[in-house]
């Protein structure tokens, strides 16, 4: 069986466990995932390697933060890729970055329904 998106224990480690503020912080984090890769996207296109490194740096440490261990993985993976240089790999990197985010996306909408 694989790990769960989020590891809720990691996050526990910050929220002592309160179910509230957990959900606070997946809230904010939930909004951020989809905003931050589509920025990628336009990164891409711009072909601007600083803002790549800006935004995956950000992405990878948040996931990291609340727990979203694999897309901080995915994240760390994307980092170094120059997007002027190449152009495909940064495709992969942010379909990786995708995928890991509904995942987590997902993971998060059934813990606030629960």
């Amino acid at each position: 069986m694989s790990a769960a998106p989020v590891d809720l224990e990691h996050l526990a480690r910050y929220t002592g466990g309160d179910k509230t503020l957990n959900a606070e912080i997946l809230k904010l984090f939930d909004g951020q995932v989809s905003e931050m890769v589509g920025q990628l996207l336009s990164i891409l296109e711009q072909r601007d390697a600083r803002k790549w490194r800006e935004v995956t740096h950000t992405i990878k440490g948040a996931a990291r933060g609340v727990g979203a261990f694999a897309m901080g993985e995915a994240a760390a993976t994307a980092e170094p890729v120059d997007p002027a240089i190449n152009h495909d790999r940064a495709v992969e990197v942010i379909e990786a970055l995708r995928v890991e985010g509904e995942a987590v996306q997902e993971f998060i909408a059934s813990y606030l329904a629960a």
